[in-house]
């Protein structure tokens, strides 16, 4: 990208323009009566006579919309103009939840510049600000709780990444916040879900600084900000470098400078060690390309974008704040404080004659929070499935197949995700007690021939009901092979299962035996730990749990497993960050339990005293016709436990009403970012 070192400069001084309404009986804006600070309305003065350069970018709304140049606009729910100490300002104003824009978990009312420019060239941009508002509500040990940006540069192209956002952040109770700003990598390579951010303290904290549990904080900064407090940036591009200024009457001016176009982050050991503690830990623990920002299209972005969201902070430990958004009610956010708001006094900027159109940019984004994407575009491999859902839907075709209670796609602030959810109780299938929301591989195949699962996954919910006695309770199988023959057994289910109240819960597998002769009411599992323990770990009575394992794997912590099935040998490989590898074999073509003598002791304790007390086919599944599964069966069913002591959990169900289920955590729901499918492969 040429650029010329001609400018464009546009100088954009604050005009005092103030109409102040006298008149009895004026019907006042909804943003008037939703915050304290404001003392007038200035009713008939545009934003762009107050900062008369809005024909220079497009405005994003916090109901997701690209409403386009903003000049002679408002709106009274996000974007207007007050007066206030005899000085007029412009407001951006959003909520902690409402639709988005492009992949973005966090709602804003933004400016958006309409050309890009090249690091390499002269650009700069000005602001003097106050924020008046942050959520109220959140998770204080998530770091973009309580925060809002209010100024960036965003990259155009690549991963469009940003090498700065200038946040401000304040905890409840306290009068003062801190301002900071974050520097995020260009990610090298085409995994962004890596990218991770570094931040500068200002005044007051940098990002990193959390509260110890939800709702209580850190100690309030003796040099912040408070809210209603101005302060002023400078941003300026020159020759590759961002050039910093920070300045507010009281406090000490800061400047700060940093490389768009040589990065300081290119190999692992560069790591700082905030982003070690920060984001290494949830897997963003990507490299940056060596040329950083160099040859992308940057662009400057001014405004309110809140980085506060009702998204479960299991989801994403840094993104992911948990406020209250009321359903996205935007009214009500209002009036309990869970919203965002920056007053804007002046701002101008200066870029090269030779910027280009950012038309890309608002194309590919515009719009995007509200388009479907299906599953089949984040995991490809759906034409070899089909899916049984939690209320008993079969589907044959997964192209462009979503359902919104059970099968669909999130982003968790990384990447995308495909969503398997089903209740303790709707419709299953003809043999099961248990509901599924699970595809099943439309091929079949014999050990003998085999077959090449993986799966990369993590559960964010297990039942929060049950029998504790039980050892299916609190559980769900993430993966399956299933027979299609004779008894129509489960050679391998992959589990998880948590305990209420413990933080870690445990993966293992089972191994069903394909019983021997015609009666199949005797079969039983054999489980085998793989982070944890295995399934016959229960509690002494209903509501009385074992202690929590110490490797285990929490809710919303990844994993990920290979199955592969060569020769008629089963081999599993099971992997997450963090913890020990394991590998398994299981021979599928000749039994180890044959006879009776060969019950192994936790299949005397679990099975034995409820009558499953077979013995299996000598020749085990040799032959037989298997499929693959893999999603959400959940394990959690609202059975009597008298009925059965291993399977039948006494859950809750409310009657079979999946929304109340939903609503109290009567579910399971498992997330896959990748899984992929193909022949048996020679093992190494």
């Amino acid at each position: 990208m040429n650029f010329k070192t001609s400018r464009l400069i546009f100088c954009l001084n604050v005009s005092v323009i103030s109409v102040i309404l006298l008149l009895s009986g004026c019907v006042e804006r909804k943003a008037q009566k939703s915050s304290e600070h404001l003392e007038e309305m200035a009713m008939g003065t545009s934003a762009n006579e107050v900062i008369p350069f809005f024909q220079h970018w497009n405005l994003i709304l916090g109901d997701g919309s690209n409403v386009g140049q903003a000049t002679n606009y408002e709106h009274e729910d996000f974007f207007y103009t007050v007066k206030d100490d005899e000085k007029d300002w412009v407001v951006f104003k959003t909520p902690n939840a409402g639709n988005t824009h492009g992949t973005s978990n966090n709602t804003r009312t933004e400016l958006a510049q309409l050309k890009k420019w090249s690091p390499m060239t002269d650009a700069k941009m000005n602001a003097t600000l106050k924020v008046m508002n942050v959520a109220t509500t959140g998770d204080a040990r998530v770091p973009a709780t309580y925060s809002v940006v209010v100024g960036q540069i965003h990259s155009a192209d690549g991963h469009e990444n940003e090498p700065l956002k200038i946040f401000y952040k304040k905890f409840p109770g306290h009068t003062k916040g801190s301002v900071f700003w974050n520097y995020e990598i260009n990610t090298a390579g085409d995994d962004n879900s890596k990218r991770w951010d570094y931040s500068h303290p200002i005044w007051g904290y940098d990002f990193s600084v959390v509260g110890t549990d939800k709702n209580s904080y850190p100690t309030e900064p003796k040099d912040g900000i408070a809210l209603g407090e101005a302060f002023s940036y400078e941003v300026k591009i020159k020759e590759g470098v961002m050039h910093l200024k920070f300045t507010s009457e009281g406090h000490e001016t800061k400047t700060f400078t940093k490389n768009l176009v040589l990065s300081e982050y290119a190999d692992r050991q560069d790591f700082p060690e905030q982003v070690e503690r920060l984001f290494v830990p949830i897997g963003q623990d990507g490299v940056e390309r060596k040329n950083a920002y160099t040859e992308e299209g940057l662009f400057f972005k001014l405004g309110c974008y809140n980085q506060t969201n009702g998204k479960d902070p299991k989801v994403n430990k840094v993104w992911c704040s948990g406020a209250e958004t009321h359903d996205g009610n935007i009214e009500k956010q209002y009036a309990d404080g869970n919203y965002a708001e920056v007053w804007f006094e002046s701002a101008s900027i200066e870029v090269s004659g030779d910027a280009i159109s950012n038309a890309g940019y608002f194309q590919a984004n515009d719009g995007l929070s509200k388009k479907t994407v299906y599953p089949h575009e984040v995991i490809p491999f759906m034409d070899k499935f089909k899916i049984l859902t939690g209320d008993g839907t079969h589907v044959d075709d997964l192209t462009k197949y979503g359902h919104k209670d059970f099968f669909y796609t999130v982003i968790d602030g990384t990447r995308r995700w495909v969503v398997y959810k089903t209740p303790n109780s709707g419709v299953t299938s003809k043999n099961s007690s248990n509901t599924r929301t699970e595809l099943q591989e439309k091929r079949e195949w014999t050990p003998e021939q085999g077959g090449n699962l993986t799966g990369t996954c993590k559960v964010m919910q297990v039942s929060v009901s049950g029998d504790a006695r039980v050892a299916a309770s609190y559980s769900t199988v993430v993966g399956q092979i299933h027979s299609g023959e004779g008894h129509e057994n489960e050679p391998l289910k992959i589990f998880y299962k948590k305990f209420p109240g413990h933080k870690k819960g445990s993966v293992f597998w089972n191994y069903e035996i394909n019983t021997a002769g015609d009666d199949n009411s005797k079969r039983w599992d054999f489980s085998t730990a793989v982070w944890g323990n295995d399934m016959s770990d229960v509690g002494p009575s209903k509501d009385e749990f074992p202690p929590e394992p110490n490797d285990g794997i929490e809710l919303g912590e990844e994993f990920s497993y290979e199955v592969n099935v060569y020769e008629g040998i089963m081999y599993l490989t099971f992997k997450s960050e963090g913890h020990r590898t394991k590998t398994f074999t299981k021979n599928l073509i000749s039994s180890e339990y044959g006879n009776s003598a060969d019950l192994p002791e936790q299949v005397k304790k679990l099975f034995v005293p409820i009558g499953q007390d077979g013995t299996e086919r000598h020749n085990a599944y040799s032959g037989e016709l298997n499929y693959f599964k893999q999603g959400a069966y959940n394990q959690t069913n609202g059975k009597s436990p008298e009925t059965n002591m291993v399977w039948c959990a006494g859950a809750e169900t409310y009657g079979g009403d999946i929304a109340k289920q939903y609503e109290n955590g009567c579910y399971t729901e498992v997330w896959f970012r990748a899984a992929t499918i193909g022949p048996g492969i020679p093992p190494k």
